[in-house]
């Protein structure tokens, strides 16, 4: 699979000019119609917010946008895609109706809460034959695009350790990410998914033998009704090969962020990491016993990348693409993580 951002993103208007909807336009879904606009691949033809200051303002970029408050409004438009930034727990929903309406759709993840309905989301997109895709930004950095061509071009060996790590020391600022009901976790979903879809992606989707986890709110084993802020996990899979992640919200981590993706094989190893504690910033090294080679630095804008590959795809007229399957396997693992806690809280009260 080779999902590095088209070199078409600089040179044409591919076969037609899309008409797309944005539903949900806070911070991060106005970020991404912005990226697409402003690389003037798509037509903003209606916008969508419960927050009705919200719509109004990301209606500046794009005076010509019908505005609406819900994704009813944006079906009324004759879309060729939607894209959702809404709060988790309307992903699903919201990703499937747009699909049976025949619009593409490019989701804010997760896709869903869990795999049932991110597995009912693919088959409605397999279903309609409409494109679509998950913000899985991290993919887009320069330095993991590397990473995974080492990987895949054998010159790391075999690759038989995965850490990973994504300390954010403040935590989402809306309600709702911290009551499970509604965002399905907490850093685990947040956080844990880009850090399992990065190990998944660039070992090109292997199979998974064992998966373990432990989840704490507020220093303490996660109880019944709250979101994890901090959690680690084991994952084994069928290569032999060993995954291990570290996430959080708010620990005292001394900046701002911290984020890698390290990975080592019996030829050598190589990691992404973030610069001095930026949430945008990266660098990428491999490493050759003690040596060590830069493979990428900054500056290198990948924020919006996930969102025009998605744009370009949509513009080519592509519909259904078998490798969105692969995030029912990232999903997997994220439910394994959650349902292994909670055999381990269950099993540790029972001999107490």
């Amino acid at each position: 699979m080779n999902n590095a951002l088209p070199a078409s993103v600089a040179r044409a208007r591919d076969a037609f000019r899309p008409r797309v909807g944005f539903l949900g336009v806070g911070w991060i879904g106005r970020h991404r119609m912005e990226a697409m606009l402003a690389a003037d691949l798509v037509d903003a033809a209606g916008i969508a917010d419960a927050q009705g200051d919200a719509a109004r303002e990301a209606a500046r970029v794009a005076p010509d946008a019908a505005i609406g408050a819900t994704l009813d409004d944006l079906l009324k438009l004759q879309l060729d895609g939607i894209v959702i930034a809404t709060p988790s727990a309307l992903h699903a929903e919201q990703t499937i109706r747009a699909l049976d309406a025949g619009c593409a759709v490019f989701c804010q993840k997760p896709l869903g809460r869990n795999v049932a309905e991110t597995h009912a989301a693919v088959e409605a997109a397999r279903r309609a034959d409409r494109l679509l895709a998950v913000d899985l930004s991290y993919r887009f950095t320069r330095g993991m695009q590397r990473i995974r061509e080492l990987i895949a071009q054998g010159q790391l060996g075999q690759v038989f350790a995965v850490d990973l790590v994504f300390h954010n020391s403040y935590g989402p600022d809306k309600p709702w990410f911290y009551d499970p009901a509604l965002s399905g976790g907490g850093c685990v979903m947040d956080l844990g998914v880009h850090l399992i879809d990065l190990a998944l992606w660039a070992l090109d989707f292997p199979a998974v033998e064992t998966v373990s986890g432990a989840l704490l709110s507020g220093g303490l084993p996660l109880s019944e009704g709250r979101a994890e802020d901090y959690a680690s996990a084991t994952v084994t899979l069928v290569t032999g090969a060993v995954v291990r992640l570290t996430c959080s919200w708010r620990l005292h981590a001394g900046q701002d962020a911290v984020i890698s993706a390290s990975f080592y094989g019996t030829e050598g190893g190589a990691a992404l990491s973030n610069v001095e504690g930026s949430f945008y910033d990266f660098s990428a090294e491999r490493f050759r016993g003690t040596a060590r080679e830069s493979l990428a630095s900054p500056p290198d804008p990948w924020g919006g990348a996930a969102a025009l590959d998605w744009a370009h795809r949509l513009a080519r007229g592509e519909r259904f693409n078998p490798e969105i399957e692969m995030i029912v396997q990232v999903s997997e693992v994220l439910d394994r993580i959650y349902q292994s806690d909670l055999r381990s809280a269950h099993l540790g009260a029972t001999e107490r």
